[in-house]
Formats: structure tokens, sequence, C-alpha cells
């Protein structure tokens, strides 16, 4: 029997068809994609069941994706989570031959839809596990809809079968009709546009998410001091992002991100210090103010070495013009030693950099470097120290100079105009604006372009919170150990309360637990330590 199609019921589903597939267009998703069009072919045919097939990579079989069976409750692959059993179905034989006798294979390799109104008096294929099937749970396989799915290079990339057919009228399982067949084909030819286009778009995003770690690859591979960096700061401004996504109250409650933004602002967050690449890397990893290709401290080690040298030859020297004063001598050479250890002692020390250098410290610098000489060869007297080593040894904090800072904050230039040259997407146009505003403050003191808070996007907002939490608290820094957790919030709180940071995302940065989340998932141990929420959002 075959249920019978008004033109009024036929004009509906076709109309259901065009519904159908926009909104397959517009799925991202690729399990939610295959279970719409599993599901959207059930309800266009009014099948019981269905199961959609997929091939497989080597394709040399089919594998099951999505199950459904109504009657039964059956309801495997997909968004159920619950995995499928069954094993692929191979396109050939044990002999090598073509496996004509499986229903969906059939359709696949020969390209051709195939209608069955009873399982079991078909003659042709093999039925025996959807007897085995029936037996087991006492359903009654009858009527089969087989569609291959093929996509616009006229390639199988799957199977759609969909099993008895149901009458509306009846509610008896029934051959699925031509307009059965001819609406389950065009939905199989949509379904597999839909599918191809949005393999090839996850496909394009993995290799333009490759690039993007090429780039940091490439960073890493010049310092390990900022790869860590480049991959934490995405994942923290993510969980910032979802924080502020979850928020429900307050001045963000409005604030909302979908599935798009996310991604956009992702792509910011791996390509937000991609210009570091433009950076000299004796810069990046500059761990002592003396330190270029290597740490000069050993070249003034060594002037210390030449100085006690001739404090020697000079005493000597005067002890075979007069022994008797040798004693005095001899106390006056130990005085000079003294002194010269002092001096080396202090330079070491200061050339570790820190917080800050007092004046006095920097005044000292400059008088051993001015006031004590050293002979670099015979007759060749010279200053202790040269310009360049004096103003890297008074850094007032930190281990570069000004130049050099400015050299480190090129690199935020060079990335914006990377990004900016970009021919990006509608959905990923704001990308340049998000990873390019992670150094400016919200009172217009940063750089490089001094932006307001108002004149920011919240996401660049966002970002400019995780890149300074993740660079108080990284521990892989050559110039400083990694803060403890109350020591880097501390500072966040002071900066949020000087204009440097947007006080309202860092409010839920502290309440919904986003600094706790990152710090037990990238820092050590003995990093994290009590904090009072409420005494930090004072």
């Amino acid at each position: 029997m075959v249920a019978m199609d008004t033109n009024e019921n036929l004009f509906r589903r076709l109309e259901q068809l065009n519904e159908i597939g926009a909104s397959l267009s517009k799925e991202r998703d690729i399990d939610s994609l295959l279970e719409q069009i599993l599901v959207a072919a059930k309800n266009i045919t009014h099948a019981d069941g269905g199961t959609l097939y997929r091939m497989s990579e080597d394709g040399n079989s089919l594998r099951f994706e999505i199950v459904r069976t109504d009657s039964l409750n059956i309801a495997l692959g997909g968004s159920t989570g619950k995995p499928i059993a069954f094993p692929p179905l191979p396109l050939k034989n044990e002999q090598g031959q073509p496996n004509n006798a499986m229903i969906a294979v059939c359709a696949a390799i020969n390209d051709k839809t195939v209608n069955i109104a009873d399982a079991y008096t078909e003659v042709g294929f093999d039925f025996t596990g959807t007897r085995k099937f029936d037996a087991m749970t006492g359903y009654r396989s009858k009527s089969f809809l087989t569609v291959p799915m093929k996509n616009h290079q006229n390639e199988i990339i799957g199977v759609l079968q969909l099993i008895n057919s149901i009458d509306p009228g009846s509610g008896e399982v029934v051959v699925f009709s031509s307009s059965d067949q001819q609406l389950a084909e065009s939905l199989g030819s949509q379904a597999a546009i839909a599918l191809t286009n949005r393999q090839l778009v996850i496909q394009l995003e993995t290799l333009f998410e490759s690039f993007i770690n090429l780039i940091n690859l490439a960073i890493d591979e010049k310092s390990p001091y900022t790869g860590g960096h480049c991959q934490r700061v995405p994942e923290l401004t993510m969980m910032l992002a979802d924080a502020v996504n979850k928020t429900d109250s307050g001045p963000l409650a409005e604030f909302q991100m979908g599935d798009r933004d996310f991604y956009e602002l992702k792509i910011a967050g791996l390509l937000h210090d991609c210009g570091k690449v433009t950076t000299p890397v004796h810069v990046v990893d500059k761990s002592t103010k003396l330190q270029t290709l290597f740490d000069r401290i050993v070249m003034v080690d060594t002037r210390f070495e030449v100085l006690k040298r001739d404090a020697e030859i000079r005493m000597l020297k005067r002890i075979l013009d007069d022994r008797a004063a040798e004693p005095e001598l001899r106390s006056e050479y130990q005085e000079q030693i003294r002194l010269l250890d002092d001096e080396r002692d202090f330079l070491r020390r200061v050339n570790i950099g820190g917080e800050v250098m007092s004046e006095t410290d920097q005044q000292r610098v400059r008088d051993i470097g001015r006031l004590r000489k050293w002979s670099q060869a015979p007759g060749e007297e010279a200053d202790f120290l040269s310009s360049d080593e004096i103003e890297n040894l008074t850094i007032r904090a930190g281990t570069l100079t000004a130049g050099e800072r400015e050299t480190i904050n090129h690199h935020i230039v060079a990335t914006i105009k990377m990004l900016e040259n970009l021919p990006w997407p509608n959905h990923l146009k704001n990308v340049a604006e998000y990873a390019g505003g992670h150094h400016e403050r919200m009172d217009g003191k940063g750089y490089p372009k001094g932006l307001t808070r108002d004149q920011m996007s919240v996401q660049a907002r966002m970002m400019g919170i995780a890149d300074i939490f993740e660079a108080l608290t990284a521990d892989d820094r050559p110039y400083k150990k990694g803060m403890k957790l109350s020591q880097a919030m501390g500072i966040m709180a002071n900066f949020k309360r000087n204009g440097h940071i947007d006080p309202d995302l860092f409010d839920v940065f502290v309440r919904q637990g986003v600094y706790l989340r990152y710090a037990e998932q990238f820092l050590d141990a003995q990093q994290i330590d009590a904090i009072d929420e409420d005494a930090v959002l004072k």
C-alpha cells in the first residue's frame, strides 16, 4: 500500500523542504547538521526510523553517524552522546567484489536510490542483520528508502536510509511513495552540499589556525619565554569572555557573544602578539641589564680582575723598592681588593634588575663608571664603564632601557599593521581591533593609539586584562619569577582603581572565579594562595 499525496500536502512538504534547506545552510556544528538532516528526512517522509551513514576517510566503508527509531525510542549518535556500536559497512566483500548485498552500500557504490516495499520479501539484498535486530527488539522492518548523498563534485559522501513510512491517516506502515523518494533525494542533495560546505569551512579554519600556530611556533623558537604567553592569553581571554556571557546582572548583563563572536575573539587572542616576530630575540630574552647576545657582566668581571692584577703588580714593585714598607703596602693592597670586590658584587647585584633601583645606587654606578679607570692596553686608559653600560646598569626598574622598551612596545604596532593588511571575512573583521588593543588603558594612557575605554570594544578590554594577569603570574620569564596569586590580584586591583583596566570586566574576573580557574590550570601550586575577593574589589 502506498500513501497518496494531495496537491496541498505536496505543496506543504515542498515548503518544508525549502525551510529545511535554509536551516541546514546556517548550521555550523557537524554533529548537529547530521542530526538535522536525518530528522528532517524522517519528518518529510513520515518515516519511523532512519540511519545516516558517512563515507570513511579512506573511502572503503560507510560508518554509522546517526540512528533514530521513534517507536522503539532509539536515539544514537549526534547530540545524544550515545555511541553507535555497529561496525562500518565495507564497500567490498571478502572476495573483493562490490558489496551490493547490503542496501546502503549498494546505493552508495551504484549512485542510485533504492526503494523497497518489504525487506522480508525483497530478493537480492542481505537483510540478515535487519532480521536479527527485529527478532531482538520485536520490531518489524518493512519499507526502506535508501538515498545516496553526493557533493558538488559528484562524489558520494554518505547515505540516507529511511525505514517504515507511516501513513498519517491510518498509522500503517506503507511503501515510500514516489514523492517521498523525490523529496528525500532533493533533501539528500541539499544536505550533501551543506555538509560539504561545512567540512570545507572547517578545513579552511583548521588550516588558518595552523598558520597562526606556525607564527606562534616561530615566536616560540625565537624565545622560549614568549611561546607560553601566546597560548595562555587566548585561553584566559576565552575564560573571561565565557564568564561575561553568563553574567545576568550588573553593567555587562546585556552583553552577549554568539559562536561566531567567540571564534573571532579566539583568533584575535592567538594573534595578539604576532608582531613579536619582528622583535630582536636578545631584547625579548633580556634577563639582566647588561645582556645582549651574552651577559656583558663577564666583561665587567674581567676588568675588575685586570684592576686587581695591576694593584698587585704595583704593590710588589713598591715592596721591591722599599722592603721595610711591605706590611703597610700589603694592608693597602688588601683594602684596594676589598673595595674592588665590593664594587664588583654591587654591579653584579644591580645587573639582575628588580622593581625599583634607588637614585643612590644609580649614582654609585655612574661614579664607578666614570671615576674608576682601567687599562685596555698598555698606555691606553679608559673609563671603567662605557656610556651604554652605565645606561643599562642604571635602569630604574626591570632590565630594559627606554629604547629597548620602545622596541618591545613596537610589537603591537607591527601586530596591528600585519593584521590590518589581511583581507578578513566579515565574521573576523574585528580581529585587528581586538588584538591591537591589549596594551591600551581605560584612561587613554596606553599605547599605541592612546584609546580610552569608550573607544575600545569590550573584547579588546578583555584581552587587556588577560595579557596583564598572564604576564604577572607567568613563571617562564627570564627576568622575574611568577607572582603569587594574592600579589598579582593586588596589582590588578590597583590597575582597576587607577584607570588601567576595565573595572566592570575585572569585577566579573573576580566574582566569577576566572582568576582561580586559570590559576588551577596554569600556575604552579605554590603560587596559589588565599584571596580576599571583597578586599580586592573594594
